[in-house]
């Protein structure tokens, strides 16, 4: 079969098309034929081996996991002897995980981080959703603990993780405040966004409105400016973000450490979000999705063999929401 590999670490024409075997799904593992994979943050990081205190999981001197690739959408077409909730031709969609393998024809996943792909989304939005799907739902479900009434900010709003946030706050009864730069204000207020902050223009942290809820997707301030957006008693929940204040080192972990030795001294809450994958996380976006509530945004596709390309333009903070690969 066809699969994106990568032998070392580096930018993204690292990447190659090869051809590898088909793999063998193992007694709790399915095989699934790939229609559609989507790109993350996570792989251009991943790809470079980005920040470099992360290669101590990903592998040291290269990556252990050689084909790139988390999020997918497809049809299952072998089962292993122990798997019981998934049949032979049912259309599914799931992450990876560390794992990796998303970017190939094929891949094995084992049958907890698999579920039903939603009925009404093509396999290209399917894909899209897993990853920052999950995020987004464990950013404002669980760690934000978002309800009916409050208000909810979204710092990259139109980012892969800030479009779905924005319509589940949305799903979850909240007026929702959206920061995203000038080309992206009309798209964040098609998904329900009530108002919108260019902040190209404008600084959030000084704005009047507080917030119960700050959901931070970018890194770009500080504990101080983004705990000035919140209501007295409101919830910052931190989730990364692509702004290397902290260097190559150790990325955005330095806002994450801070955010973890401050939460118990302040009265804000202070969440830093970790996300695992998992099919209860996929039961609970599919039915958000079937329900009308959340709608993948694809700024475009492209085929397999495209992808150190796409994760150019992607890494480059070219795109809107996601970028999907198929065939």
């Amino acid at each position: 079969m066809k699969a994106i590999v990568q032998d070392r670490y580096g930018p993204p024409e690292t990447l190659t098309l090869a051809d590898v075997p088909v793999p063998q799904p193992t007694a709790d593992q399915v095989r699934v034929r790939v229609e559609a994979a989507a790109l993350n943050a996570y792989d251009w990081h991943a790809t470079r081996g980005d920040p470099w205190l992360a290669r101590l999981a990903m592998g040291r001197t290269r990556p252990r996991a050689r084909i790139r690739g988390r999020d997918f959408a497809g049809r299952v077409e072998a089962v292993g002897a122990d798997v019981r909730q998934v049949r032979v031709g049912d259309p599914v969609y799931g992450d990876l995980g560390d794992a990796n393998g998303a970017f190939a024809e094929y891949v094995c996943v084992p049958e907890d981080l698999v579920a039903a792909a939603p009925a009404n989304l093509t396999p290209q939005q399917a894909a899209a959703l897993p990853l920052a799907g999950t995020t987004a739902l464990l950013g404002l479900r669980d760690a934000g603990r978002v309800q009916p009434g409050q208000r909810v900010l979204v710092n990259g709003a139109s980012g892969g993780v800030g479009t779905l946030a924005v319509q589940l706050a949305k799903a979850f009864g909240a007026t929702v405040t959206a920061v995203c730069s000038t080309r992206n204000v009309d798209l964040v207020r098609t998904l329900g966004a009530d108002h919108v902050i260019d902040y190209t223009r404008d600084d959030f942290t000084r704005d009047p409105r507080r917030h119960d809820v700050v959901f931070d997707l970018v890194g770009n301030r500080s504990l101080t400016a983004l705990r000035r957006a919140l209501t007295p008693t409101g919830t910052l929940v931190l989730s990364g973000g692509g702004v290397y204040r902290g260097g190559h080192l150790v990325g955005p972990v330095w806002l994450l450490t801070r955010g973890r030795l401050v939460a118990p001294l302040v009265r804000h809450r202070i969440v830093v979000l970790a996300t695992t994958p998992g099919r209860q996380h996929l039961d609970a976006l599919r039915a958000h999705a079937e329900a009308g509530h959340l709608t993948p945004v694809v700024d475009r596709t492209c085929p397999l063999a495209e992808v150190p390309a796409a994760l150019r333009y992607l890494e480059g903070g070219h795109a809107r929401a996601k970028v999907v690969i198929t065939g």
